[in-house]
């Protein structure tokens, strides 16, 4: 035996492993082809004892302490352990929490660099570091071990053979975001074997890539995939964490997607929609864990090392600063925590195919003590490594903390979530007064928030429904959310939905009003498709998918929130006409300028990029912006405006736009344009079938139907 090895036993003396001391990088159980060197980070803790199991994860063969302690890392190697070899931690260190300190070695721990973990959640008292029903409650002390309860880490082989090519780069001009879930999209799918639906091979499935390759669309951004807990409270009441918004481990797919248990499903879903030439984007969360508040359980970060992973009052570490609104917030201000997350985004990168990530809650993230920093550890890391710089980065600009709203304050490079688009676009067209100056701004990019330092109308991610609130479908039948099914007496989720009935609640059979709702739909999702900026379609919107009203369905893992795709004939006309105006926005670049529409006049090329008209066919001035009973605007884009910041005249297709919001139908002039001949309409929402375009004279007076959007092209 080498001089530097030392042998560890379990209780009863079964098993012994040779342990030598190993490397402190790179963290995580790293196999080598010979053994495994385990290496986790405590800055706190005064002993580290590996626990290794057998192939079933349910007997503990044996516990190792860790033999060496550098630069706050502990770690080890063990020639003797190989690839599929179930692990966790004990950790010692003291137990006080009014320093901020939650060490307790009974408590099985995940390793936050897992790449897999087994089994599953079980709740239990003895997940918990203190004694539930004491009365010093969190100060209380818990001696029972939870290894019976918790799921343990892999060891994994990372070898895969990815083919030609691992990742499939759209640019942001021709990005178009398709926000779906893992298990819904695949559950209800007729085509998928029944063994596959909900998982990463569901998703995968040629037919359900194949809707989504027809649909137009370019990236597809999941819903959380990484390991995440169901709430015991949820569990109780027969519901389940649906969305995924509960993340317990940073590298781990998530156990129950992979239909035979394999790491390598998430990687053949990810090679076929790059075969599909389709982006994979993940929504993440970093801003905190399924740990929760002090009175949650110790699983991981907790009992690892609480100080450094997460905020805490500065006078009263006992409690958590809750920005995330769940219990508790990562400390990314730590450059240990700041690793552990630029380390999954760049394996989930290198390894696991992923081309961007839209980030929940992301302010969190750059946030310092006095609130949102621009120049934060996390956004520097982000802009200047190589490979994360290269990747889409869209930010949820906001969390629950002081001054937590950040839109169009993320530094060059970033996207993010535009909600005030979201939300114009569905006051203006259920008939809000005095929005068409709003309207104007979130049409030609958000200019009033992106257009700084060199930022792109793509920064701006533009949706007008996603899985949080109502489907396009709901938002025209539903004057009210109707969340009963979640069991809080309709009391979560939002109340300001910005929907409207149009005269009844929920299924009608009044032609009058499934004509509007019919009409109401193709006109928010052409706004969308025929804005500036970067589009996101919500999985089901293309054919009017219904949650019955329920604006909140985190925990509906039921059919009322998985894709139906038994299609009835109003379904299949909406996926038709959400098809063409998708081909359309493909077709026409001046629909996706990479430069900002700012409506200036270039003297030494005659043209404006953006002009925008009042239905008499003139030019809008201050009296016609400032008269709040207007609800009908022209936008007229001249192709001839030049694409980039190259002083030349452009040779893009000239397009006006036409929204009306009124109830009724308005007479719009067709201006005249220079080099043109007459108009040619390609969209009117109140004929959604396609037909051979019509033709137009200048000057001619098109009667608009009430709410209704049309796109017409110059005749040249």
């Amino acid at each position: 035996m080498n001089a530097r090895e030392k042998v560890m036993v379990n209780t009863d003396s079964r098993v012994r492993s040779r342990i030598t001391e190993g490397n402190p990088f790179p963290l995580g159980a790293t196999w080598d082809g010979v053994g495994v060197n385990f290496a986790i980070f405590s800055a706190h803790a005064t002993k580290v004892e590996l626990c290794l199991f057998d192939s079933t994860g349910e007997v503990e063969m044996e516990r190792i302490e860790l033999p060496e302690y550098t630069d706050e890392i502990w770690h080890g190697y063990l020639p003797d352990v190989h690839a599929g070899q179930i692990y966790g931690y004990r950790v010692y260190g003291p137990y006080e929490p009014d320093a901020g300190h939650r060490f307790n070695h009974n408590k099985l721990l995940i390793d936050p660099y897992a790449k897999q973990l087994v089994g599953k959640l079980e709740w239990s008292e003895c997940l918990f570091g203190y004694t539930i029903g004491h009365p010093d409650k969190d100060l209380s002390f818990d001696e029972r071990d939870s290894a019976d309860f918790v799921p343990k880490a892999k060891v994994v082989d990372p070898a895969f053979t990815w083919g030609n090519h691992r990742s499939f780069r759209v640019p942001t001009d021709k990005t178009i975001i398709y926000e779906a879930h893992v298990r819904g999209m695949s559950m209800l799918h007729p085509s998928v074997p029944k063994d596959l639906q909900g998982t990463f091979a569901g998703m995968g499935h040629p037919e359900v890539l194949k809707h989504i390759r027809a649909l137009g669309v370019t990236s597809v951004e999941l819903l959380p995939v990484h390991a995440f807990v169901d709430d015991n409270h949820l569990l109780e009441r027969g519901l389940k964490n649906y969305w995924g918004y509960n993340s317990i481990a940073f590298f781990a797919p998530h156990t129950a997607y992979a239909a035979h248990g394999h790491l390598n499903e998430f990687k053949e879903m990810a090679a076929r929609l790059h075969n599909a030439d389709l982006e994979l984007i993940l929504d993440v969360v970093y801003n905190h864990t399924a740990e929760g508040s002090e009175l949650g359980p110790t699983l991981s970060m907790r009992g690892i090392d609480n100080a450094t992973y997460y905020r805490l009052v500065e006078n009263n570490k006992r409690y958590y600063v809750n920005d995330s609104g769940t219990g508790n917030t990562l400390d990314l201000s730590h450059p240990c925590v700041l690793r552990l997350v630029t380390d999954s985004l760049r394996y989930w990168t290198q390894e696991m195919g992923v081309d961007g990530f839209r980030f929940d809650l992301g302010t969190i993230l750059a946030r310092e003590k006095e609130g949102f920093n621009e120049r934060h550890g996390f956004n520097l890391a982000c802009r200047q490594d190589p490979l994360l710089s290269q990747l889409k980065l869209i930010a949820e600009p906001w969390d629950c903390g002081l001054g937590g709203y950040q839109v169009g304050a993320f530094p060059p490079g970033w996207h993010e979530w535009n909600d005030r688009f979201r939300n114009t676009v569905r006051s203006f067209w259920r008939g809000e007064k005095g929005k068409l100056p709003e309207l104007a701004s979130r049409l030609t990019g958000s200019g009033d928030m992106f257009n700084q330092r060199g930022r792109r109308p793509s920064a701006s991610v533009n949706f007008v429904t996603a899985h949080d609130g109502f489907t396009l479908h709901d938002l025209v039948s539903y004057n009210d959310k109707h969340n009963e099914a979640n069991g809080d007496n309709n009391s979560d989720g939002t109340n300001d939905n910005l929907s409207s009935n149009y005269g009844a609640e929920g299924i009608t059979d009044d032609e009058n009003i499934i004509a509007i709702r019919q009409r109401q739909m193709r006109n928010m999702l052409s706004t969308l498709l025929f804005s500036q900026g970067t589009p996101m379609v919500l999985a089901g919107d293309e054919f009017a998918h219904t949650q019955e009203g329920n604006n909140n369905v985190y925990c509906q893992d039921n059919e009322l929130s998985w894709i139906n795709w038994d299609l009835k004939d109003q379904g299949k006309k909406m996926l038709a006409f959400t098809q063409r105006i998708i081909n359309l926005r493909q077709t026409y670049p001046m629909l996706r300028r990479g430069r900002f529409l700012v409506g200036e006049y270039n003297e030494e090329l005659g043209v404006k990029d953006v002009t925008w008209l009042s239905p008499s066919g003139h030019e809008m001035h201050g009296d016609d912006w400032g008269n709040e009973e207007r609800a009908c605007l022209g936008m007229l884009l001249d192709g001839r405006a030049q694409p980039t910041g190259i002083h030349r005249s452009g040779a893009d297709a000239t397009l006006l736009l036409i929204f009306n919001a009124h109830p009724e139908a308005v007479d719009f002039a067709l201006p005249k344009v220079f080099q043109g001949k007459s108009w040619q309409c390609l969209v009117d929402t109140n004929r959604p079938e396609e037909h051979d375009p019509e033709n137009y004279a200048f000057g001619h007076k098109f009667v608009v139907t009430d709410r209704s959007l049309l796109l017409f092209k110059l005749r040249k």
